[in-house]
């Protein structure tokens, strides 16, 4: 028995793409639902990036996806 099945390491690397990938598009989709709201941060400077915020909110999805397949597939 090799240590990666041993630990789980690949169903652990697996959960980990997963959350990094959810973490991504719950705190985009937050992010430009307060923009449609007129809600911002207090004390935040700047513009709104909403290009920016779809942009990583498909590539959470992406990372997302990928995190599920693996776990689908192993």
């Amino acid at each position: 028995m090799d240590i990666t099945e041993l630990l789980g390491l690949d169903d652990l690397l697996a959960q980990m793409i997963l959350a990094v990938g959810a973490a991504m598009v719950i705190g985009n989709t937050f992010a430009i639902v307060q923009h449609h709201r007129g809600k911002h941060p207090k004390g935040a400077t700047g513009e709104f990036r909403a290009v920016r915020a779809w942009w990583l909110l498909a590539v959470g999805l992406l990372i997302t996806l990928w995190g599920v397949a693996s776990l689908a597939t192993s």
